[in-house]
């Protein structure tokens, strides 16, 4: 069952780039848009199949592989990962669906963002050491090349610049998981079969220390972000959302599927420096996003802030808190493809990005006002308004943060103020502001790219009204997670924490 989520998108992506040339490009574009709704369709298939109440993995698949290096074909999935997936693939046909029709080498690129979506699947789905990194992997080629060919015009250094970090990433996890794998004696890479609680609490450290630079490095944190405002701001608008709404997801959820799950006891102990590494990366990603004049890297920078609400939640290790990091994880996807996308039709009408240039973009005489709307709910949401995703995973988080480390929370906390004043800049300037002497309409835009929009709009609204929709898929397994870490080292994060 959960194959499909795989193999589907990877063989379609084999028959598109092998499509004849007298195919349009929106012949192609309409081919790979049918083969992602089929696999968002089998998504929600799995989800209307998954049992909530059950805490462990479900829909299992296992078939050996080469059995000498212990790898296996293992499958399953989670609360922890059934959100993700669904996300991927939401996404997925979101991103298809905003390119546009005649795009160049089409085939090419469709196959490449499908290449990207079953390999993306992989990941979350992975129950295998070796093979959560071959799939970790997949999307690296893919994904550099959907930067460095239809990126901007410094597309190129931000390609090269995006596969030298995120191979850095992919080392860093390989050699720790080969260190899990060999210090325990353990005869497979299932993650099932690994136990580190064997291993000294120093060589444990170490061991979390790669699991935590390398995932570190793609969701990214400070100061590991340096790749993600040129890679976002050069990307296409599609691109842009994959890699902030999936991409950066592949980091948090290895950090807690790798970190604190197969890391409970020392996980514990590295948890205060955890929490303040993400109160920092709140507070530089929004100062920084409200110095920017490019509304496209304002929204990149604030990816950077949101992330750290969730590294503040993992550290807390509450069941609270990781309902909250699960909840921010889908929650920030949705927002952040929706900023994205709003941003590359305002860049594509108006022709440029630039604050200083925008302004009015509300007013009918602009021709742009449902799309400014919809900017001004999306700024909103990423806020954390009440009434929107974005404010009930974010009350979430601190609530469930707050108790084991109020400090780092209430820096979070200023942070998610600060993303408010960036927001109201970036609004102000490009939806409000005293109209200049052009006052020509822009070019109209098509019902088409309103869809996508108005689709993401619908599940910031609906899921903030209706919260319980978002969190119920979590729960069961993220307090399974924190039963696992010890009661005795709860006692050392309060002790901690209660010095400082």
């Amino acid at each position: 069952m959960l194959s499909v989520l795989i193999l589907l998108p990877i063989c379609a992506a084999a028959i598109i780039a092998l499509l004849p040339k007298k195919i349009p490009a929106n012949g192609i574009r309409l081919g790979a848009l049918y083969f992602s709704g089929i696999v968002l369709l089998w998504n929600l298939f799995i989800l209307l199949k998954f049992d909530i109440k059950n805490p462990g993995m479900q829909f299992q698949e296992y078939l050996p592989w080469n059995e000498t290096l212990g790898l296996s074909y293992q499958l399953g999935v989670d609360g922890l990962s059934i959100l993700m997936v669904v996300l991927n693939s939401l996404l997925t046909w979101i991103a298809i669906y905003s390119s546009s029709k005649q795009i160049e080498r089409p085939r090419l690129f469709y196959s490449m963002i499908l290449l990207v979506n079953g390999g993306v699947a992989g990941a979350f789905l992975a129950e295998n050491l070796l093979l959560f990194f071959l799939f970790y992997e997949l999307e690296l080629i893919p994904f550099y090349l959907l930067i460095s060919i239809w990126g901007g015009e410094k597309r190129a250094y931000a390609g090269i610049k995006f596969l030298i970090y995120t191979a850095v990433s992919g080392a860093l996890i390989l050699a720790t998981f080969l260190g899990m794998v060999w210090l325990t004696g353990s005869t497979s890479f299932a993650c099932d079969a690994v136990s580190t609680q064997t291993l000294s609490t120093g060589m444990q450290i170490l061991l979390l220390a790669g699991i935590v630079l390398g995932f570190g490095i793609k969701i990214p944190l400070v100061p590991f972000h340096t790749w993600l405002p040129d890679a976002y701001v050069e990307a296409s608008a599609p691109i842009a959302i994959l890699l902030g709404g999936v991409l950066a997801k592949l980091g948090t959820y290895g950090l807690l599927r790798f970190g604190m799950g197969m890391f409970p006891e020392t996980w514990s102990i590295i948890a205060p420096t955890l929490a303040i590494w993400g109160a920092v990366s709140t507070i530089y990603g929004a100062v920084v996003a409200i110095a920017q004049k490019d509304i496209k890297r304002m929204v990149a920078y604030s990816s950077i802030g949101h992330m750290g609400y969730v590294l503040l939640a993992s550290a807390a290790s509450t069941s609270l808190a990781l309902v909250g990091a699960v909840a921010q994880m889908f929650s920030h996807g949705l927002i952040l493809a929706i900023l994205f996308h709003l941003v590359g039709v305002v860049e594509a009408k108006v022709g440029t990005r630039e604050l200083d240039k925008l302004n009015g973009l509300m007013s009918p005489i602009r021709g742009l006002p449902l799309i400014s709307a919809l900017l001004v709910l999306s700024g909103m949401a990423s806020a954390g308004i009440p009434g929107l995703t974005g404010f009930i995973a974010e009350f979430i988080v601190f609530q469930g943060s707050f108790s084991v480390f109020p400090i780092s929370t209430l820096l979070c906390v200023v942070a998610s103020g600060l993303t408010a004043v960036y927001f109201v800049i970036l609004l102000n300037r490009t939806c409000f502001g005293k109209l200049d002497n052009n006052l020509a309409y822009y070019p109209k835009v098509l019902w088409s790219e309103k869809i996508p929009a108005l689709i993401l709009a619908a599940f910031i609204i609906f899921l903030g009204i209706q919260p319980t929709w978002l969190v119920r898929w979590s729960e069961p397994t993220t307090t399974a997670m924190v039963a696992a870490i010890l009661p005795a080292e709860k006692t050392v994060i309060s002790q901690v924490v209660n010095s400082q």
